[in-house]
């Protein structure tokens, strides 16, 4: 009874043994590649450059006053669509008190010199009438009294425009009325009610009370590298991308470059601006970040295949593809156009029914990733 069971478990043991070396052979075996089989299809390829840069508008005025004081009142705030010539601000002159000052003396002055101007118009007057003296001569008593009660009017101007920056003289016109100078939307307004302000000369820009721009004429400001530069044109069609809006491109083209680049970060970077035509409906703030895609040649309903199956020769100039043979593939010389960085435009060489050897298939355990 125990040797039937002894021949049992050496079977067993036997058995298991040439099943452990088979297992580790299976294992170890080296299998064939097994690759993709990719066809050509028909594609739009476009090359392309991206430049990354702003939306501004194309015409953004600071509007400065032209006189110092402080923001008596304000009609505006950011966002307020504004015409030509519409109120901004109201200044309240502070005088100086040195022009103020020479202003009253003069408005004295002048009160003086009227009324004796005007005691020798009447002292004469009567002696006209009567002709004791001769007409000519009462002329010269009246051009007198005019130029006084005129220089008296132009005194008592100045002195209201030091004072007040206004005068009764200059109607409706006041320098104290701080009003645009285009039309279109109010970017910003950096002042507020009580600020004090300081006029435009030929020493100070002076202080800006509100930024207007057109914002229905927009354009793209941003930078190209020195290494893509050669192959931009003027006109070229843009396609702009802003971050801040998802889904949405805006066309645009090509109307600046710069002709001399700036060191930045290390490469030279030459600037770029493109109209920005606006779409109806939709809304482009100034100051949004975007990325310009330039457009530098491009090709329609063309045969195309992955550039990731062409093989190039060490020399660059000839491209091969592997074309399925039965259970191989043979290499076949292709030529080949425009690319995109990931397709390729195919010109000849193969039909477009053509199988061609792809990218090589990962083992199950590889495409499944590692284990968590």
């Amino acid at each position: 009874m125990k040797r039937p069971i002894k021949y049992l478990l050496l079977f067993l043991l036997a058995a298991l043994f040439l099943w452990t070396l088979w297992f580790l052979y299976q294992k170890n075996a080296t299998k064939a590649p097994e690759f993709t089989a990719v066809k050509p299809r028909i594609s739009t390829i476009v090359k392309k450059t991206v430049a990354n840069g702003t939306i501004e508008p194309r015409q953004e005025i600071a509007i400065k006053p032209v006189v110092s004081g402080v923001v008596k009142e304000l009609f505006v705030e950011a966002g307020q669509l504004v015409k030509k010539g519409d109120k901004l601000a109201t200044i309240q002159i502070v005088p100086d008190m040195l022009s103020l000052n020479q202003a009253e003396n003069r408005v004295n002055s002048a009160a003086i010199a009227l009324s004796n101007a005007q005691m020798d118009y009447d002292r004469n007057k009567p002696l006209a009438d009567k002709g004791v003296i001769a007409a000519s001569e009462m002329q010269g008593f009246d051009i007198a009294l005019r130029n006084a009660r005129q220089e008296q009017d132009a005194a008592q101007d100045a002195l209201q425009l030091v004072r007040d920056g206004i005068s009764k003289s200059s109607g409706s016109a006041s320098n104290t009325i701080v009003r645009s100078t285009i039309e279109g939307m109010v970017l910003d307004v950096p002042v507020k009610v009580g600020t004090s302000v300081i006029e435009r000369n030929n020493f100070n820009e002076g202080t800006t009370i509100a930024t207007v721009a057109d914002m229905n004429d927009l354009i793209f400001k941003g930078n190209v590298d020195e290494s893509e530069i050669g192959k931009v044109r003027l006109g070229m069609p843009v396609v702009i991308t802003v971050g801040a809006i998802d889904s949405a491109t805006w066309d645009a083209n090509l109307e600046y470059i710069a002709p001399k680049g700036v060191e930045a970060n290390g490469a030279i970077q030459f600037e770029i601006r493109a109209a920005v035509r606006v779409k109806e409906g939709r809304t482009l703030r100034a100051g949004y970040s975007a990325n310009a895609d330039i457009v530098l040649d491009r090709r329609d309903s063309v045969l195309s295949i992955p550039e990731s199956v062409i093989a190039f020769n060490n020399t660059g100039d000839s491209a091969f593809v592997e074309v399925k043979n039965g259970q191989g593939w043979n290499k076949t010389h292709v030529k080949t156009g425009l690319s995109d960085g990931v397709n390729i435009e195919l010109l000849g060489g193969i039909a477009d029914t053509t199988t061609l050897k792809g990218a090589m298939k990962l083992p199950e355990t590889e495409r499944q990733g590692p284990p968590m």
